[in-house]
């Protein structure tokens, strides 16, 4: 979960700071100049505008002010607001520990009726077994210096799981091979978790997808871990934040790349082969 997407809270962030250097520009002025207008030092509003420190209300009202564009500042200081709560969100959904963090993510998933999952370094969440859940909780836990309720946690997440079963979902799972060898718990709980992506690949509800490491000439390279809620949410994970994106053009750019990634990847009895060959590793 250490990627940054295009449309990522730091995005958010830059085209903040975009906004505040064109104004800047089209009002003529330099650096320096502006800082002038607003009373602080020039590395600020450099600061500002490369987007290495956010514009605190007041910075955007002086701003706007010395830029002749006092109409803007309300629209710019909801952009920059917004942006940094896609950040404080994620660490204050953890805080209190993991458990709770996967029950908030049972009715989202029941109310998506096409899930698309893509995973460049995890098996995805509803896939996973509990044994590979709670290795990957309690390794996430003792880095964010939470609650270790990892066993709870892992628990949660396969009872979750079950929305698999219900009827009225689909799910299209992609998954890069690497994911296969990337042993981030005991082999015995490894060999179950590929034991059972055999079984759950085969669900008439779900597709099932990996794209094989040795795929030519790859259309699109691996990218952040990011699921597709139908065609009106796309969640991204970051190492310091979820970031939810909802603009209708960015969720077209993810489906676009979703589509691409899925073009590489084989399915059916391919697919097992692969993961057969990965249990076999194992031993």
């Amino acid at each position: 979960m250490s990627m940054s997407p295009s449309s990522s809270a730091q995005a958010a962030r830059e085209n903040v700071a975009r906004l505040l250097r064109n104004l800047r520009k089209d009002a003529d002025l330099t650096v320096t100049e502006l800082a002038n207008e607003c009373g602080w030092h020039h590395a600020k509003t450099s600061r500002i505008e490369n987007a290495r420190t956010p514009p605190s209300s007041t910075d955007i009202r002086l701003w706007c002010r010395a830029t002749g564009a006092t109409d803007q500042a309300p629209d710019l200081i909801a952009a920059s607001q917004h942006a940094e709560s896609l950040y404080r969100e994620w660490r204050q959904r953890v805080r209190t520990g993991l458990a709770k963090l996967q029950d908030s993510y049972v009715e989202l998933y029941r109310a998506t009726e096409l899930l698309r999952v893509y995973s460049p370094v995890l098996i995805p969440g509803l896939l996973q077994t509990e044994g590979y859940a709670q290795a990957l909780l309690s390794i996430d836990a003792r880095f964010r210096g939470v609650p270790d309720d990892a066993a709870e946690a892992a628990s949660a997440r396969v009872q979750r799981s079950q929305v698999i079963h219900e009827p009225g979902h689909r799910f299209v799972f992609l998954i890069e091979e690497a994911v296969l060898y990337y042993q981030l718990s005991d082999a015995e709980a490894m060999a179950a978790q590929l034991g059972y992506l055999l079984t759950a690949g085969a669900l008439p509800q779900v597709s099932f997808g990996i794209i094989p490491a040795a795929t030519p000439e790859r259309a699109m390279w691996p990218r952040e871990t990011f699921d597709v809620h139908d065609d009106t949410l796309v969640a991204v994970e970051l190492v310091s934040a979820e970031v939810n994106i909802t603009q209708p053009s960015e969720i077209a750019l993810y489906v676009k790349a979703f589509e691409q990634l899925r073009t590489m990847a084989v399915y059916g009895a391919d697919a097992r082969a692969l993961i057969v060959r990965a249990i076999d590793a194992l031993r």
